[in-house]
């Protein structure tokens, strides 16, 4: 099958026009790897409002994860579990911007997104609306464009083998976020899939047969846009066993990169902090203890956020 129709659409997608404080910020994030930065994808929320306050969200491809400045103990901890993630204020033409940034090389971000990903998160991210904001070359771009493309390609298949025999486009979508934000550890609500669907229906009803077509699954479509997918009923329940294994593996896998963060994250407790409050309205207060000592921390913590059912 064709996987030029599905390409072009993403193409289009990942090069429109953004703010020029955001293509600055992501160049600036990019010189950080002296050359070894290959490009930076803008994503989240503030790319679907068109907003500059809150905090911005990158991610930067690199060569190798080594070239990033920092001790040798965060790029062997990135190797071993990526993304690393950090946060950065900076002043670009008068703004005061606020950024976190995850940091993996192009080679860990094209297995992240592969089908045979245990982890979910970065097919499921990247099957969302994104933008690249900063590329070294147009081979690099283009580069990142295929990433993106096999991320919305897994992500398509997923919704297929776990969703409805037939259906329209958004509910196959809408049910494949429910498994995808169930298997993490989430503070936003349990109806944020449905939200981000219903933001852009349009995208997400246009990508769907596309990305079928690319992922080589046969549809059949009605006229007034039902989709039934040619999947067998043993297929299905193949398809249930592997994402039960996921499943399991999802909250834990969060957990460790937040362990992991510690080590490797400055002014990750604050952080951390102002995402719940964003995403669930609880205000928790940080001590300079907490700061000082967050591997100590993060137990109390979790736990304080579980009593006010904030974590699921």
């Amino acid at each position: 099958m064709s996987e030029a129709p599905l390409r072009d659409l993403l193409a289009e997608e990942l090069r429109r026009e953004l703010p020029p404080v955001v293509t600055q910020l992501a160049a600036q994030l990019a010189q950080r790897a002296n050359g070894a930065a290959a490009a930076v994808l803008f994503y989240g929320s503030n790319l679907r409002d068109a907003r500059l306050d809150g905090v911005l969200d990158f991610y930067v491809l690199l060569d190798r994860v080594s070239a990033w400045p920092g001790p040798r103990l965060a790029a062997l901890a990135n190797r071993l579990l990526p993304p690393n993630v950090g946060y950065i204020e900076a002043k670009v033409d008068g703004h005061a911007l606020r950024a976190k940034y995850a940091l993996l090389s192009t080679a860990q971000f094209r297995q992240g997104v592969s089908p045979a990903a245990l982890d979910t998160t970065l097919w499921a991210r990247f099957s969302q609306p994104s933008c690249c904001a900063w590329a070294r070359s147009e081979a690099d771009r283009d580069a990142a464009t295929d990433v993106v493309r096999q991320a919305v390609v897994t992500a398509a298949r997923w919704a297929a083998e776990l969703g409805p025999a037939h259906g329209n486009a958004l509910m196959f979508w809408r049910t494949l976020f429910a498994h995808t934000y169930a298997a993490e550890l989430r503070v936003e609500k349990s109806a944020r899939g449905d939200d981000l669907v219903a933001r852009d229906a349009d995208r997400y009803a246009r990508l769907l047969p596309e990305a079928w077509r690319a992922a080589g699954i046969g549809f059949e479509t009605t006229a007034d846009g039902q989709l039934t997918p040619h999947l067998t009923a043993s297929s299905r329940d193949t398809a249930a066993r592997r994402w039960a294994v996921r499943r399991r593996l999802g909250k834990p896998l969060n957990i460790a990169r937040l362990l992991k963060a510690v080590f490797t994250f400055d002014g990750a407790m604050d952080y951390a902090m102002w995402k719940v409050e964003r995403h669930s309205g609880v205000r928790l207060e940080i001590t300079d203890w907490q700061r000082r000592h967050p591997l100590l921390a993060v137990p109390g913590l979790y736990r304080r956020l579980r009593k006010l059912n904030v974590l699921r």
